[in-house]
């Protein structure tokens, strides 16, 4: 007697892929945690339900052994494919896998012809530190004309650099940067109007690691005619401007006996009277003109956040955002002023805390801690008293800056752009996903550089969300802080720069 094959066994994988769907479903409808939590636990998902997959096709399945085998053969036959037609390239700052072609146009240098701007229509505006003169991420100096259909940014040059996370500082005509190129950290000078190499430096180091990715990743500082600059592990460079030769150097955290954060150290060096202030296990300032240790701040874990000058209350103070502790010291002598605790998490302290006005301050951090508002207050002792004004899951800033503006903050909350309202924490609106890229504000303007590399206009408008203009700046993942010096915008990323210029408004007309 002939035996019947038994009818293919569906339900078990109807119930899989139901459960995943499902699972994946809730992950993400649910406004809870953050999105680094649910891009892991996706992940888990698909994991689990491609074992259980494999597990049915061989076990459950009753398909024939050919087909199981053809079955197979098709899915190693697509995971073949593509691991020769992609290539892994880290990762988001959302810790989600970036894949390129193998295959891409390799980047070369790109000078276009500037001299059809005359130079009375250039704006030399100086921009020598993270974040701006005041680092703070504000341009005042010039209005943007909005109308990128008429008047689109032109592109001035672009070309390839070495990997890393810094951005530009500009004085003059010079931009520089750092960046890894082998074994060797670097820290370039190129012209701002032709993107010529006119001086580098280089130094012995390199961090690597994922997700994290390679090279230096803080700004260098311009003041007077010297260059400030951090390395990805810990040194500390003085060099003449004109040249880039070496007048200093020391390596912060070897000399305080302290630990560098785990994923790169990003401090960009702040330049105050006669010092230059870094965080080595807390605030450290150094003689600028001989390197010497001036003074020692309180003790703690740095973040990756970096030294801020600020006045509350009347006083002027550094402020820094360390690991779980912000503190604060008086500028000349280091004396600690106040602290404040942090959220106790693994989340890591970039974003720059905010001054506002009445003596408050902003921190926020990603990873599911938020935003909270501190009032910064002093007794008739002349004691410091920090008290939290309120708390909010909903500006989660991992590598941006908040800006404020009119009343309002704006900013990144886990890569969705966000308007928050500075008096009670409560959310206008949430609206664009840009990732975690970079905000500076234009006079009356927000610039957002996306993850993925391009510029984006936004209105500063508390009752909805409103792009004004975007174009593809860069190619690939972008997490440097964009430089503005008079109408020249400065972009990179680990892989290529680019200078636009940017049509001025004439307010002359307004």
């Amino acid at each position: 007697m002939e035996r019947t094959q038994k009818p293919i066994r569906w339900w078990p994988l109807f119930i899989i892929l139901s459960l995943a769907v499902l699972g994946i479903a809730i992950t993400w409808i649910l406004d809870a945690g953050h999105r680094q939590d649910k891009i892991f636990l996706t992940a888990a998902i698909v994991i689990l339900a491609s074992f259980f997959g494999f597990l049915w096709l061989l076990c459950f399945s009753r398909l024939k052994w050919r087909s199981k085998l053809i079955s197979l053969a098709v899915a190693a036959a697509v995971l073949f494919v593509g691991a020769n037609l992609f290539q892994f390239k880290g990762f988001s700052g959302d810790v989600a896998p970036i894949f390129e072609w193998r295959w891409q146009e390799e980047l070369t240098t790109l000078q276009l012809d500037s001299s059809s701007t005359p130079d009375s229509q250039r704006y030399t505006t100086d921009y020598p530190q993270y974040l701006g003169e005041h680092r703070n991420g504000v341009v005042t100096s010039i209005k943007l004309n909005l109308d990128w259909q008429t008047h689109p940014p032109k592109l001035i040059w672009r070309r390839p650099v070495g990997a890393g996370w810094s951005g530009f500082a500009i004085v003059g005509d010079a931009a520089i940067t750092q960046e890894q190129e082998d074994d060797w950290e670097k820290v370039v000078c190129y012209d701002l109007h032709t993107g010529e190499i006119r001086w580098s430096h280089q130094d012995q180091a390199r961090y690597d690691t994922h997700p994290a990715g390679l090279g230096p990743r803080a700004t260098p500082t311009i003041s007077q005619n010297r260059v400030y600059t951090v390395g990805s592990t810990g040194i500390l460079n003085c060099l003449d401007f004109e040249t880039g030769e070496q007048l200093w150097t020391t390596h912060i955290f070897e000399e305080n006996k302290a630990d560098p954060p785990p994923w790169g150290v990003s401090i960009s060096p702040l330049v105050f009277d006669e010092l230059v202030i870094v965080s080595a296990g807390g605030a450290v300032a150094y003689d600028k003109e001989t390197g010497e240790i001036a003074w020692t701040g309180y003790r703690t874990q740095s973040g990756y956040s970096s030294p801020l000058l600020t006045t509350l209350v009347g006083i002027k103070q550094i402020v820094i955002f360390n690991q779980g502790l912000i503190t604060a010291h008086e500028p000349l002598t280091g004396k600690l002023l106040w602290k404040q605790p942090w959220v106790d998490t693994h989340a890591e302290c970039v974003s720059q805390p905010l001054p506002l006005p009445d003596d408050k301050l902003l921190a926020s951090t990603g990873y599911g801690a938020g935003a909270k508002l501190f009032q910064i207050s002093r007794n008739h002792a002349g004691e410091f008293n920090v008290v939290t004004e309120w708390e909010t899951i909903y500006l989660k800033a991992k590598f941006t800056n908040i800006i404020f503006y009119e009343g309002y903050l704006y900013g990144l909350d886990d890569g969705i752009f966000a308007c928050i309202n500075p008096v009670d924490g409560t959310r206008q609106w949430k609206r664009g996903r840009y990732g975690h890229g970079q905000t500076l504000l234009i006079s009356d303007v927000l610039l957002v550089l996306t993850e993925s590399g391009e510029v984006v206009l936004v209105e500063p408008d508390p009752e909805n969300h409103r792009e004004l203009a975007r174009f593809p700046a860069v190619t690939g993942k972008t997490w440097n802080t964009p430089a503005l010096a008079g109408d020249y915008l400065l972009v990179r990323n680990d892989q290529e720069a680019a200078c636009y210029q940017l049509a001025i408004r004439d307010t002359n007309n307004e």
